[in-house]
């Protein structure tokens, strides 16, 4: 059994890489920030997970889409163009010689502030980027034998209260409610919307089959999810049933087969829910076949 949604494989390369900050270039032991940048101190920040795959970096437009729509919804300037960020990563990416297998992880916090302080107006730089390429390829147990969840009390809140829609570094919600499930020996948090159906893991996106349909939450509690996107989108392209819609812990409980969705490990098998097993508590047919599908989808992307 796995023993979590983001297992990989450990990769000795990793322990000489360089990271860049600002667009400077240091070696992992000597990457740091201020004590007084405002990702450190108050969560303060946007940020986004890509894939390099083949030299391409994997659905790249709708992550910088979902990174620049965070940032203006928490009205901080990047400083930098679409084209500039894009230059950055290449060249931490060349710096490393690094051309596939990688997970890139891009952080922007609002800078560095001059006294701790939550306001905007006591921030003095510019916008702190950090772009951090790791070479990460994800374990197999995971996406043969799945993985177990455990719902959580932890809700996914309205937008009027901590909108889910921003990939924000304020995650202690979603921390909370991994901790939880750990606590319950789950590999990942099952958590539900203010009404109680559905919404979203902590780190991934949900989805359960039901007499060959494909169901997802409704999307109003949950992250935009680039992965989640497309395989709704290869189910339309492909004649399999997909629904966005509410549901209810009972009808998870009842799947033929569900899974998790997400940009590091695409599809990964659910097989297990507060201790009930889902089917026959292995990975389900059209699970392997959206599987395969989205490993199609990427080479495309990677070809394209």
């Amino acid at each position: 059994m796995a023993t979590g949604t983001h297992e990989y494989l450990e990769d000795p390369r990793n322990a000489g890489i360089q990271i860049s900050i600002n667009g400077e270039l240091f070696p992992r032991d000597e990457a740091k920030v201020s004590v007084f940048d405002s990702g450190f101190m108050l969560g303060d920040g946007v940020w986004e997970g890509i894939r390099l795959h083949n030299g391409r970096l994997l659905f790249l437009e709708p992550h910088l889409d979902r990174l620049y729509e965070g940032a203006k919804a928490i009205d901080m300037e990047i400083g930098l163009s679409r084209g500039e960020l894009v230059e950055r990563i290449e060249a931490v990416l060349r710096a490393n010689g690094m051309v596939g297998d990688v997970h890139i992880r891009l952080m922007v916090s609002r800078g560095v502030k001059s006294t701790p302080y939550q306001h905007p107006k006591v921030t003095i730089t510019p916008p702190t980027v950090v772009i951090i390429p790791e070479y990460k390829v994800p374990a197999e147990a995971p996406l043969r034998d799945g993985v177990r969840l455990a719902t959580v009390h932890i809700r996914r809140g309205p937008p009027d209260v901590q909108d889910p829609k921003l990939n924000s570094h304020s995650k202690l919600n979603c921390i909370l409610a991994c901790i939880q499930a750990d606590k319950a020996g789950a590999d990942e948090a099952l958590m539900l919307d203010p009404h109680g159906f559905v919404a979203t893991c902590n780190s991934t996106h949900f989805f359960i089959v039901r007499g060959g349909q494909v169901w997802t939450s409704t999307g109003r509690y949950c992250l935009g999810g680039i992965t989640r996107g497309n395989v709704l989108a290869l189910c339309r392209d492909n004649a399999i049933p997909a629904f966005e819609r509410d549901f209810s812990l009972t009808d998870a409980y009842g799947a033929d087969e569900a899974f998790i969705t997400g940009t590091f490990a695409g599809l990964i098998p659910a097989v297990q829910i507060d201790g009930r097993l889902i089917g026959d508590g292995g990975r389900g047919p059209l699970t392997r076949r959206l599987q395969g599908l989205y490993r199609d989808l990427c080479e495309r992307e990677a070809t394209a």
